[in-house]
C-alpha cells in the first residue's frame, strides 16, 4: 500500500452556535460555491456544543476571526493510504479500521496526535505538520510515502524527514474516558455533485435554522434521547453527508446514495469533557480491537468529543462468541474497560461491515456504555481550545467521531 501526504494544510476550528450568523454567508459560499474561493477541502460537522470546520488554507480565508471561534494553534497535513496506486473512487469506503494496524497504532505508539475524518469514500488521517518528521520514520517500513505537490506525486524517504526529526515521547499512564449512546439512528450518504443545488434549500434548512436547545449530557453514560449530528463534508469534488434518519426523511430519496443495504447506525459518543489535541492512543483502543473480528468503523473528529456509529448485521452467524472473546480479552488487557458494546450478536458470514447484532452475550450490559482508556492530556492542555483530545492517531485522540459498521 502507498502512503500518499495530500497537498491540502489544514486548519482545525469551532464555531458557536451563537455565532453563527456571522458566518452564514462564508460558509454558503464554501459548501456550494467553492470554486470562487478554490477551496478542495471543507468539511463541517454540527454537534450540540458547535460547528466544528475542517478546511484547508484557501477556505480559511473566508472565516473572518471573531470572538465566536476557536482555531486550533496547529497547522495539519492529510494523509490518505491508497491500495494498488489507486486513489479513493466513489464507492463506499471499508472503514478506518482497516488501516487500525498499519497506521493509527503505529502513530499512538510514538505519540503522534491525530484526527480522523472518514467520509462515504475514503478516510483521511490528519497529523500536525511539525509531527511530519515523525510520521514518515514512524510509517517508512510498512508503505511507499509519496507527497503530492503540484498534482504530482513524489516519493519521500526517511533521509527527506530527517532534518527536525525527533524522539517520540514516553508514553504516559492511561486515563478513562466515558461513553454515551444516544438513541436516534444515522445514515451515511453521497450525493452526485451536479445533484447539489437540488439538495440546497435542505442543506441551508437543516444546518443554519433547525436548531434546538443542546441537551445535557447525562451522567454516567446513560443512553440520551437523541443528539444533535450532522455531517457535510466536500474534498475534491466528492461529497459524504452523515445525518439522522429523521432529517433524511427531509431529503428527495432518489437523490442520495448510500448502500444497497441501507442500514442505519447508532452512535457512541466519546468524552464525558472535552478531549483536547495532545491526548493520544484513543483511536487505536477502539480501532484495534474491531479489526480483530473484522468490524469495520468510521471515524469523525470534532472540536471537542468522539463519535462512533455502529450498524447491525442482518444475519446471524457463530462469530458473536469471537467477538464477545475479543471484547473480554480487551477489557482484561487494559485496552477498554468495561466494555459494554451490547447486545453482542452474531453477524452474517462474509460480511465485512458485520457489527455484533442479536441476542445479547453473557458477560456484556445491554446498554452501551463503554470506557474507552488513552492517555491523558497535559494539565490544562485543550481547555484553551475548547477542549479537543485526540485519539491514538487522530488529534491526540486519533478521531473524534466513530462510525462503526
Amino acid at each position: 500500500m502507498d502512503l500518499h501526504i495530500l497537498e491540502h494544510r489544514v486548519r482545525v476550528l469551532s464555531l458557536a452556535r451563537r455565532g453563527l450568523w456571522l458566518y452564514t454567508h462564508p460558509l454558503l459560499k464554501l459548501l456550494f460555491l467553492p470554486q470562487r474561493c478554490r477551496c478542495k477541502f471543507f468539511s463541517l460537522t454540527e454537534t450540540p456544543e458547535d460547528y466544528t470546520i475542517m478546511l484547508d488554507e484557501e477556505g480559511f480565508k473566508e472565516l473572518p476571526p471573531s470572538e465566536f471561534m476557536q482555531v486550533a494553534d496547529s497547522t495539519w497535513l492529510v494523509l490518505s493510504v491508497v491500495s494498488n496506486g489507486r486513489a479513493p473512487s466513489g464507492c463506499q469506503a471499508t472503514g478506518v479500521t482497516k488501516i487500525a494496524r498499519s497506521v493509527i497504532a503505529p502513530l499512538a505508539e510514538h505519540h503522534v496526535s491525530v484526527l480522523m475524518l472518514s467520509t462515504y469514500q475514503t478516510d483521511f488521517v490528519l497529523v500536525r505538520e511539525r509531527d511530519l518528521p515523525v510520521v514518515i520514520h514512524t510509517l517508512a517500513g510498512e508503505f511507499d510515502i509519496y507527497k503530492e505537490e503540484n498534482g504530482e506525486s513524489i516519493p519521500v524517504t526517511c533521509d527527506d524527514a530527517s532534518n527536525g526529526f525527533l524522539k517520540p515521547k514516553a508514553a504516559t499512564s492511561p486515563t478513562l474516558h466515558p461513553v454515551q449512546s444516544p438513541q436516534n439512528r444515522f445514515c451515511i450518504l453521497t450525493v452526485a455533485p451536479d445533484t447539489l443545488p437540488a439538495i440546497a434549500t435542505m442543506l441551508i434548512d437543516v444546518l443554519f435554522y433547525s436548531h434546538s436547545p443542546p441537551k445535557e449530557p447525562s451522567a454516567g453514560g446513560q443512553d440520551l434521547d437523541s443528539i444533535t449530528f450532522f455531517a457535510f463534508s466536500l474534498i475534491e469534488g466528492y461529497i459524504s453527508i452523515v445525518m439522522d434518519a429523521e432529517t433524511q426523511k427531509r431529503f428527495p430519496s432518489d437523490l442520495l446514495l448510500t448502500s444497497s443495504s441501507g442500514e442505519l447506525w447508532r452512535m457512541v459518543r466519546i468524552g464525558g469533557q472535552p478531549l483536547g489535541f495532545d491526548e493520544c492512543g484513543i483511536v487505536a483502543q477502539i480501532a484495534e480491537p474491531l479489526a480483530a473480528v473484522d468490524i469495520s468503523a468510521y471515524y469523525i473528529s470534532t472540536f471537542n468529543f468522539d463519535h462512533a456509529l455502529v450498524s447491525p448485521p442482518r444475519r446471524a452467524s457463530s462469530r458473536s462468541s469471537s467477538c464477545c472473546r475479543s471484547a473480554r480479552r480487551a477489557a482484561d488487557s487494559g485496552q477498554l474497560s468495561p466494555c459494554r458494546l451490547s447486545p453482542c450478536r452474531p453477524v452474517a458470514p462474509g460480511d465485512p461491515r458485520g457489527v455484533p447484532t442479536g441476542s445479547s452475550c453473557p458477560g456484556l450490559s445491554p446498554a452501551l456504555s463503554l470506557f474507552f482508556i488513552s492517555k491523558p492530556s497535559p494539565p490544562g492542555a485543550g481547555q484553551s481550545l475548547g477542549g479537543a483530545a485526540s485519539l491514538p492517531a487522530r488529534r491526540g485522540r486519533g478521531g473524534d467521531a466513530v462510525a462503526l459498521l
